[in-house]
């Protein structure tokens, strides 16, 4: 009798755990929607588009791209932080999720999130940002800019996707480091702050290769420096501001997210699904023929990338301080 039991029970754990098994393996069962927080043109959606069709194909459901702008990424990043953890929202972000919720404080408002709201799934891309103007502009290298912008405080300005973004961000470190003074235009995304560059409305705008470099390719704007360390393969020619003696580093990288409570099970399939993205051959394709190379990093080691980060870019916002 006592052994009838014990198999029995055996019977109904067994039955147990392929339930949940079979129910973990089940997911998903329909659409996954991706939060792109910046409108179309931009880095996050350049990165975001290619990987969303691959996890799409790689999952068995529709993986569709949400652009959902606003406050420097922050509407649509808030959005995510505070959506059902089910694997079904997940975010893809720039760095300048590292930056808002400090920025948040300093302009004193209510925070839109927290970053403990959000564990990272995978990185995918991480550029320096580019220093770029008009190529009707009379600034033909770094040396003619800044020389210009000392002798004319407050005479141009710059675009970016928003206050605290980052292509605000490292337009604040350049002009606190070379001591000169520009007005802050801030748009939606990266996408309308490129269009206001091309059609005259700013004067110089900071953001990632692959946003900007067909437009460089096309002889419709120049390139004077960036914020990485060494020369980049999509625009070998310019050089960094290390090399220029200026002291500044920015990158924007871009990287997959969801709500922190979300289910091991889900975050571990999304982690194998991003890993088989970044390694996809149109993934790569499209995203390094846009000028920027694959960086891929799991989960382990982009937390421990994202945290450093963070704790850095606290220090960064305090000093810009408060941007109306």
């Amino acid at each position: 009798m006592r052994q009838k039991i014990k198999v029995t029970l055996a019977f109904i754990a067994l039955g147990f755990f392929s339930t949940f098994s079979c129910s973990q393996e089940a997911w998903p069962t329909h659409p996954i929607t991706m939060v792109v927080p910046f409108p179309p043109g931009g880095v996050a959606d350049a990165v975001g588009r290619p990987v969303a069709e691959a996890m799409s194909r790689l999952l068995g459901q529709p993986v569709i791209v949400e652009n959902k702008a606003g406050a420097g990424g922050g509407i649509g990043m808030a959005a995510v932080a505070k959506s059902k953890p089910d694997g079904y929202t997940i975010l893809m972000a720039l760095s300048s999720i590292s930056i808002i919720p400090e920025a948040d404080k300093v302009v004193g408002r209510e925070q839109s999130f927290q970053l403990n709201q959000l564990k990272p799934i995978a990185r995918f891309t991480a550029d320096p940002t580019v220093l770029v103007v008009r190529a009707d502009s009379p600034w033909k290298d770094y040396k003619s800019f800044v020389a210009a912008m000392r002798a004319n405080p407050g005479k141009y300005n710059f675009g970016s996707s928003g206050n605290y973004g980052t292509m605000h961000v490292p337009m604040e470190m350049l002009k606190s480091s070379q001591k000169f003074y520009m007005v802050h235009i801030p748009y939606t995304g990266a996408g309308p702050a490129i269009v206001g560059l091309l059609g005259g409305q700013v004067d110089a705008l900071a953001t990632g290769p692959s946003s900007i470099v067909q437009q460089i390719k096309a002889g419709k704007v120049r390139a004077l420096a960036h914020w990485g360390d060494g020369r980049l393969a999509s625009l070998p020619d310019v050089p960094s501001f290390k090399e220029l003696g200026v002291k500044i580093e920015f990158a924007q990288w871009a990287g997959l997210f969801v709500p922190t409570a979300t289910p091991d099970a889900i975050t571990n399939k999304l982690r194998e699904v991003a890993k088989l993205a970044a390694n996809d051959e149109r993934v790569r394709a499209v995203i390094t023929g846009a000028g920027s190379p694959i960086q891929y990093m799991d989960a382990p080691e982009f937390k421990a990338y994202w945290d450093k980060e963070s704790a850095q870019m606290v220090d960064v916002v305090k000093k810009i301080g408060k941007v109306e």
